[in-house]
Order: C-alpha cells, then sequence, then structure tokens
C-alpha cells in the first residue's frame, strides 16, 4: 500500500517539472553546510524552480525570494540529513527497484518508459537527475517506514479507551485542512521560544486577516509540506494527530484555529472543508469481489501483462466465465477459488484496486487495473452495508490510532534528527 501512495505521489512529479527548461548555469556557491556535506546555490535554484511552478499550478500567490529560498533552504537540509541517515545505516534503493518505479510513473502517464524518458529530456529535465530525485524520495519514504512508523507502538489499553468513546470511533467525516508548523527545538531558552511563538503568531494575524493560506504556509511552515500549501489530505478526522482532530471539531469550513502547542513546536490548522460520515453509525460497506491478477516481473513486461488481460476482458464480455479463466490465467492465490476475494471492507486493498472496485456496479467488470501487485481485472458480485463485529473494530481501532500517531511522530523525528546536526548557513554570503 505505501509503495502504491508513493508512486501516486512521483506521478506528480512530471506535470510539476515537465514545463522546466535550460537555464544558463550561474557560478556555484556554496550556501549551507550539512554535518560534512555541502548545499550548493545551483541546487537551491534548481529546487526553487520546480517549487514555484508547483505553487503556481495550484494559484498559490508567491512568497517574497529571499522568504521562500530561506524556506527552500531549510527543507533541502531536512532532506539531506535524512539520505545521511539513511547512507549510513546501510539503506538504499536497487536500480532494478527504482527502474519499476519509474516504469510504473511512465504507465501511470500513459506513456512507455522511452516515451516517457524522450519527453522529459525535450523539456530540458536530465533523465539521469530525474532518477536519483526519485530515487531520494523512495528512500526517504522508507526511512520514514522503518524509523518511525514501524516502531508506532498501539496498546491494548489505547483501543479500549478509543472504543469506550464512540465520540472518537465514529468520526468518519472525512476532514480536509491546512497546517502550519513553527519547529521549536528541544533545547531552547525564553528568549528564542517567544521569538518563534511570535513567528507563529504572525503568520495567524496574515491568515486571519485573509493572506492566501498556501502562501502563508510556504512563508512561515517548517512542515514537510509547507512548499506545497500545508495541505493535508483529506482524512476521517479520527485518523489526525489528536492535536488537530480536536482542533477541527469545534471549527466550521473556513474557520482557522488559535495556536496550537506540541512537543515539535507551534501550529495553525485551518478546516477546508468537512463532508461525509456521521457521529454514532456504526455501519461500514463491504464488497464481495473476485479478480485475475497478471504479476509484472522478468518474464512479463507490464504492457504484456495489460495486453493480456485485454484479451480476457473481450473474453468476459462475450460470455466467458470468470472463474474459470481466474483458475487458469490468475497469479494470485485466489485462483483456486475462481478469484475470489470474499467480503471486503473499505481499505483492505491497495488504493488502485479500491478505487477500480469502488467505481464498479454488482455484476460489472472493469478495465485493466494496475497496483503494486501488476495488472488486474475485477468484478463486483455484490455490497451490502454492516455493523463490524468486536475483532473487526479493534483492527480498525488499531488503524485509526496508528494513523494518527504517523505525523506526529515523523515530525518529532525530524526536530531531533535536526537538532543533533551540525548546520552552517552561507546563503546570506553575497
Amino acid at each position: 500500500m505505501r509503495l502504491s501512495i508513493l508512486v501516486a505521489l512521483f506521478v506528480l512529479l512530471p506535470t510539476l517539472a515537465v514545463a522546466q527548461t535550460r537555464q544558463p548555469i550561474a557560478v556555484d556557491r556554496v550556501v549551507a553546510v550539512v554535518n560534512h556535506e555541502a548545499i550548493t546555490l545551483n541546487e537551491l535554484n534548481d529546487r526553487l524552480a520546480t517549487v514555484v511552478r508547483q505553487l503556481r499550478s495550484r494559484g498559490t500567490p508567491l512568497p517574497a525570494r529571499d522568504v521562500l529560498e530561506k524556506q527552500l533552504l531549510e527543507r533541502l537540509i531536512v532532506d539531506r540529513l535524512q539520505m545521511q541517515f539513511a547512507k549510513e545505516s546501510g539503506m538504499r534503493i536497487a536500480d532494478a527497484e527504482l527502474d519499476a518505479a519509474l516504469r510504473r510513473i511512465a504507465e501511470n502517464n500513459r506513456l512507455s518508459l522511452a516515451e516517457f524518458r524522450a519527453a522529459l529530456e525535450r523539456d530540458g529535465i536530465a533523465w539521469s537527475k530525474f532518477r536519483e530525485d526519485i530515487r531520494e524520495e523512495m528512500i526517504i519514504a522508507r526511512l520514514r517506514e522503518r524509523e518511525v512508523e514501524s516502531r508506532i507502538v498501539v496498546s491494548d489499553g489505547e483501543i479500549d479507551n478509543y472504543l469506550a468513546h464512540p465520540e472518537q470511533a465514529n468520526q468518519t467525516a472525512l476532514v480536509a485542512l491546512g497546517h502550519i508548523i513553527v519547529r521549536v527545538p528541544e533545547q531552547i531558552d525564553a528568549t528564542r521560544l517567544a521569538q518563534l511563538r511570535a513567528r507563529a503568531e504572525e503568520a495567524l494575524a496574515l491568515v486571519k486577516s485573509g493572506r492566501d493560506f498556501g502562501q502563508v504556509a510556504a512563508s512561515f511552515s517548517e512542515a514537510p509540506d509547507a512548499l506545497t500549501g500545508g495541505i493535508i489530505e483529506p482524512r476521517p478526522a479520527d485518523r489526525l494527530p489528536t492535536l488537530y482532530a480536536e482542533a477541527v471539531a469545534g471549527l466550521q469550513p473556513g474557520e482557522v484555529s488559535g495556536i496550537l502547542r506540541s512537543p515539535a513546536g507551534f501550529h495553525i490548522v485551518k478546516l477546508f472543508e468537512r463532508k461525509g460520515g456521521s457521529v454514532g453509525g456504526g455501519m461500514i460497506r463491504q464488497t464481495h469481489a473476485r479478480h485475475i491478477l497478471i504479476k509484472v516481473n522478468e518474464l512479463v513486461s507490464s504492457d504484456e501483462a495489460r495486453h493480456k488481460l485485454v484479451g480476457l476482458k473481450e473474453r468476459l464480455d462475450n460470455g466467458a466465465d470468470f472463474a474459470e479463466l481466474a483458475r487458469l490465467y490468475s497469479n494470485d492465490l485466489s485462483a483456486a477459488k475462481g478469484g475470489d476475494l470474499g467480503w471486503l471492507y473499505q481499505g483492505d486493498t491497495v488504493p488502485d484496486f479500491e478505487r477500480a472496485m469502488d467505481a464498479l456496479k454488482p455484476g460489472e467488470f472493469s478495465a485493466p487495473v494496475q497496483s503494486p501487485f501488476g495488472w488486474h481485472l475485477i468484478q463486483v458480485l455484490e455490497r451490502k452495508n454492516a455493523e463490524p463485529g468486536d475483532e473487526r473494530k479493534r483492527l480498525l481501532a488499531r488503524q485509526a490510532l496508528r494513523e494518527r500517531k504517523s505525523d506526529e511522530s515523523y515530525e518529532d523525528w525530524l526536530r531531533q534528527l535536526r537538532d543533533r546536526a551540525y548546520v552552517e548557513y552561507r546563503l546570506e554570503e553575497r
């Protein structure tokens, strides 16, 4: 599932970078030293050009260039620290794994890998640079999973407490929000703490005065998503960090919280939208589905797998028996059962599969669908809403609590990593 989400994010990169054109290379210099490595002005300018296009593509007003430079430099420092940590601990992404991810990016843009590479190079994006950018994103995502998410512990007591408070367990409404974080170091004196709080208050005043939230986030926030407007992907309220969930519970769409305090720093939250769900409704949708899976490997390319399923889909449309085709051709363990996956709850499958499955009416066949496991044909047999059993309720509670803790834990880990590092700033040396 994480690979699926990661690759879904990578699909955005070409659309953001594809307009990039070659610029004359300026005289380079060091703008920061991070432990034993330098960050150069050319690196900063490259990232600046991409972020400017990101903000413009979203219609976000641009902060002043010097403000954006400082924010970007801090982002580069944090990324460099993570890459140093990964290297020291022996983490790497093999070329074969990277190539597989690049093929998925190309396919999601409806191009072959060769066509995708040619498109990037026509627009002045060096293929070697793009490859290494993707490798770095994959390493950072894997580092977060290993160092943060794999160490999150949810106790039985926490699950019991969660289920004992229905007002928590039934927050199924999706909320879309933005956030700003002003990070506070672990060791800090009162004067510096007051300065950081004043910075948070300045950001809050700008947001409340009507300034575009994305512009303020790009100017002030130190969250990883600051330079994309500080927007958090819509999710159920019970899967937000506790601090945010409690804050948005009292907000109407368009309203902004006050300054919130956590061990990581000062936070500001704006609620953009709340939709769906109910407080008190315990019914969960289930889908009975079956599929045919063709895996992609050294012997079967992605194009070959998809082409094979196109042929099988034609046979299904002409009356062939799905279960028989699944037994003959599917590479999944479910093949022996005619591809039957049983009753699936929301979240049981990877996002690519679930989106395609949810779009089908009972009895319908999907077109070939790609997921991290390969290519699928999906048929929905029936749907129902059902009250989950006790075991399922506990599993859902554990998932919600893990997700709630994830962002908080990652922010705390980044703060500690940053606090331990030696960083020398040279940006102002003109």
